[in-house]
């Protein structure tokens, strides 16, 4: 992924490891087959596909945000009356097909940037997709096993979706990719409770949209739920929960953004500019293209007229040298930020020596019109295998799959930067992603949070488009204003109400300026993070408790 991003580093796979890709072909299908060859009827299995190929379908590229709402239906239809082994394999099979469809791009990237054969690369894509497939089977199986009534069935839907969400972003380093309320970026009134619940409430909202469908089809269609029928009187009940709560969830959605405009039009506004380079990444390392680069980014910045923008801000690693240590290249640089006339934000690697060793960090530098560097900051959060190998200590054998990917040392979370009267809140890659990030950040009194990123690895697949879906999501969540500087791509601005107010398209060369407000409020989620996810876990761990008296 955007772990190699540094200096052209590369891959060196273990002789043996893999020697015949028709080899691991087979082995999957006779695994396949395997869950296959029991009791589990095809229709079921073909249900679950179903299920995995509507939810990628609500996610960008293909962006169809209305299947998200009945995506879970064919999958819980699929669940009745079966073995809690056969709950997880129709769940994991559901949650395989969906997330090959939506994380295909990583096999493409694995290939073109990280010179891995395709054989590896899938082999890597399908071991990704299926650890995540495994929450679906979770799912799955917590359905069967303690939704033992109709009613029980349909409250437990969203609160057992959304503590596996909650579990996944914090598992293993965190993955909260693809969260079901991530698909609804674009749903403006609905969307708007997420600074009250995060991301994590749009997401029961739709699945508890998938229960009181599944509730009412059995009910439409005479059929039972774990033996007992589903009557008139449970989708009557199911169905008007629903209605009420997305009622409330709506009218909170029109009243709420009513307040957030009057906020933004009485708060102080900054004039700021995206750069996007577009620098393909088969040069960006390459020393005969370094100069190249870096007089490119200055072009484009020196084009945007000076009243324009109050801070100029590049992409991640923008500068495709150590900033400071390269003195030729930094003297541009600085030369060409002082001819501008105005503060830049730039992403670079960077390093620091300590005593016998070298601490390596992908960093922003905010420099100020004279050329002083006025603040760092360091990424807090790391891509395992990319930017750092966990384990290495106890399981040296790692690095060999990685063999010049270095370990870098993550920066403290939280940190912000000042800039005139505010702080800044800089999230690099794919920080943007962990809402936990951006709320540290607004509770260290970030007016303003800035995402610099350099998709360029993603190509033209769908990463580059959830990447930014995602995004959308930090800005409602703590009322504040969205920059976001991509090398390739999606670059722009969202305002505090989750509008993209500008955006550029994938590889071309561009500037934005746009006025954003500064805003100081702190919602609910800032204040207290978490605490919906958290509670719908407890629930569903008591319910755990209760079922296995």
């Amino acid at each position: 992924m955007h772990g190699f991003f540094i200096d052209r580093r590369t891959f060196f796979v273990p002789a043996g490891l893999c020697d015949d890709f028709k080899q691991v072909r087979f082995i999957i299908f006779l695994k396949v087959s395997q869950l296959t060859s029991g009791k589990i009827d095809k229709q079921k299995i073909a249900s679950a596909v179903l299920s995995g190929l509507l939810l990628t379908g609500s996610f960008p590229k293909i962006g169809f945000a209305w299947l998200a709402w009945f995506s879970l239906v064919p999958l819980l239809v699929s669940l009745r009356g079966i073995s809690l082994r056969d709950g997880f394999c129709i769940g994991f099979f559901a949650g395989l097909t969906h997330y090959l469809t939506l994380l295909y791009w990583v096999a493409y990237t694995m290939e073109t940037y990280g010179n891995l054969p395709l054989y590896l690369s899938v082999i890597i894509l399908f071991l990704l997709a299926g650890y995540l497939a495994l929450y679906v089977g979770l799912f799955s199986v917590g359905l069967v096993g303690m939704g033992s009534r109709p009613f029980l069935c349909f409250a437990l839907v969203p609160v057992l979706w959304v503590s596996l969400e909650y579990i996944r972003s914090l598992a293993f380093s965190g993955f909260p990719w693809g969260f079901l309320g991530h698909s609804q970026f674009r749903s403006l009134h609905l969307v708007q409770i997420s600074d009250i619940f995060s991301v994590y409430g749009v997401s029961f909202l739709i699945g508890l949209s998938n229960s009181a469908l599944f509730i009412f089809f059995l009910s439409l269609t005479d059929k039972s739920w774990q033996g007992e029928m589903v009557h008139k009187r449970h989708a009557v009940g199911a169905i008007s929960i629903f209605a009420v709560i997305l009622t409330l969830a709506w009218s909170y959605g029109i009243w709420r953004l009513n307040t957030i405009d009057k906020r933004m039009a009485s708060s102080p506004s900054v004039n700021l500019a995206v750069v996007q380079g577009n620098i393909d990444q088969a040069e960006k390392w390459d020393p005969a293209f370094q100069k190249a680069t870096t007089e490119k980014y200055l072009e484009l910045s020196l084009s945007i007229p000076r009243d324009k923008a109050d801070l100029v801000v590049w992409p991640e690693t923008a500068t495709p040298f150590y900033f400071l240590s390269d003195s030729g290249l930094s003297e541009t640089i600085l030369q060409g930020i002082q001819e501008a006339g105005t503060t830049f934000l730039i992403g670079s690697p960077s390093f620091i020596r300590k005593e016998k060793k070298v601490e390596y960090y992908n960093s922003a530098y905010l420099i100020n019109p004279s050329g002083k560097v006025n603040g760092r900051y360091d990424k807090a959060h790391l891509v395992p295998f990319g930017e750092y190998v966990p384990f290495k200590k106890w399981l040296p054998s790692l690095g060999k799959i990685v063999e010049q990917v270095g370990d870098f040392k993550p920066g403290r979370k939280g940190d912000t930067l000042r800039w005139k009267d505010t702080n800044l809140g800089i999230q690099i890659c794919f920080e943007i992603i962990f809402s936990e990030l951006s709320r540290m950040m607004v509770n260290n009194d970030a007016g303003l949070i800035v995402n610099i990123t350099n998709d360029a690895w993603f190509g033209t697949t769908s990463a580059p488009y959830q990447h930014f879906s995602m995004a959308v999501f930090r800005a409602i969540e703590n009322r504040r204003a969205l920059i976001r500087s991509a090398n390739t791509g999606i670059s722009g601005f969202v305002d505090p109400a989750g509008r993209i107010i500008a955006s550029t398209p994938l590889f071309k060369a561009a500037t934005l300026t746009h006025s954003v407000p500064i805003m100081k409020e702190k919602t609910f989620y800032t204040r207290f993070g978490d605490w919906f996810a958290v509670a719908c876990l407890a629930v569903t761990l008591l319910t755990v408790w209760y079922t296995r008296k």
